[in-house]
């Protein structure tokens, strides 16, 4: 089966998906707080809308962890990986091991 034609750029893309959503995040707050000090004419309101954006980057570290995590938690549950499985391949490879050793 052939590859799709794009599959290295739209993975590169998701690769950067996170770091490019901090920085946008960061900037439509400054954005939103240079917005709020032309509409209010009032200096600090720059700041809220600095604290939206850092709170908004925050929040997307937040919840690609959560999806990473989710996605190896339902790796650890696989039983292709347990630990009693592989523990069980490696007393068989080992017994086979010992049989040859002394033929």
């Amino acid at each position: 089966m052939e590859e799709p034609k794009y599959k290295k750029l739209v993975e590169g893309a998701n690769d950067l998906s996170l770091g490019i959503s901090m920085v946008v995040a960061v900037l439509l707050g400054v954005g939103i707080g240079i917005g709020l000090r032309n509409l209010t004419g009032i200096r600090w309101t720059f700041w809220i809308g600095i604290f939206i954006g850092i709170s908004a980057a925050i929040l997307n570290v937040y919840k690609a962890y959560a999806k990473q995590k989710k996605s190896l938690d339902a790796l650890a549950n696989d039983p292709k990986y347990s630990y009693k499985k592989n523990q069980a391949l490696q007393k068989k490879y080992d017994d086979e091991d010992d049989d040859e050793i002394y033929s």
